[in-house]
């Protein structure tokens, strides 16, 4: 699969928002606004899971060399992911949405 498949735009399927592709070469996983994400991959970028279920964030970590990642959980499969927070200029994920998240997860 190229990049060029797997950096297109999408409409969230939790919060409906249309969210734009990355532009620094990568693509996006999540939806910046709400940060709900779908499990398609098995691997990152091969969409050949056949789950589909709805991937809830549910917290968030810090790696060396990644940055801050969101913790995802599959509402369907229960499945854990983590996917890096996007920095994009056009579309960023949402301060406030991350803030919400570190918050819930520290409880």
């Amino acid at each position: 699969m190229s990049r060029k498949e797997e950096n297109t735009g999408f409409v969230c399927s939790h919060c409906g928002r249309e969210v734009l592709p990355l532009i620094d070469g990568s693509y996006r996983n999540h939806c910046p606004f709400c940060l709900y994400s779908l499990h398609v991959d098995n691997l990152p970028g091969d969409r050949a899971c056949d789950c589909g279920g709805l991937m809830e964030p549910v917290g968030m970590e810090r790696k060396a060399g990644k940055g801050w990642q969101i913790i995802h959980r599959c509402q369907k499969c229960g499945c854990e992911k983590r996917n890096k927070i996007s920095e994009d200029p056009r579309q960023p994920d949402d301060i406030n949405a991350i803030t919400a998240l570190m918050r819930r997860a520290a409880r």
